[in-house]
């Protein structure tokens, strides 16, 4: 099953811009071969680590989205952590979160097209804001 993956690694902050290229480019094989695809890659730059991490204060962030299986991210977690230059990485599946959100975007839609147009409709011929057009005018008495 093809799922999305976020992969945060960060490298050593002295790598020059080549070596980085050869690294990625070589990760992004690595993907190919073991049945995924990279969708995007992207430079964060160099930044400061919150702690020290193998005695270096900085270091050199990139993230990858991936889209594969789990036998893929396991291969390049595994190849990442014999990877000199790669001083720390995160993987992150993020295919449920976007279902969530996906979800989320479609409740509010609905709500927002089922009140939306009969509410305007009915405040502007009785002249009310959409707000109390939309309450019912009066209420059924609670049964005892």
């Amino acid at each position: 099953m093809q799922r999305i993956y976020e992969l945060m690694f960060i490298l050593r902050p002295d790598m020059t811009e080549e070596d980085q290229d050869k690294l990625i480019s070589n990760l992004e094989g690595q993907v190919g071969t073991a049945g995924g695809t990279v969708k995007s890659v992207e430079r964060m730059g160099k930044r400061r680590l919150a702690y020290l991490v193998r005695k270096f204060q900085d270091g050199i962030y990139v993230l990858m989205v991936l889209e594969g299986d789990g036998a893929m991210v396991k291969e390049v977690e595994r190849r990442l952590r014999v990877t000199e230059p790669v001083i720390k990485f995160i993987t992150v599946r993020v295919d449920e979160e976007q279902k969530r959100l996906a979800k989320i975007k479609a409740i509010r839609d609905t709500k927002v097209r089922g009140k939306g147009a009969s509410a305007q409709e009915a405040a502007a011929t009785a002249g009310e804001p959409a707000a109390a057009a939309a309450e019912p005018a009066e209420s059924a008495p609670a049964s005892v």
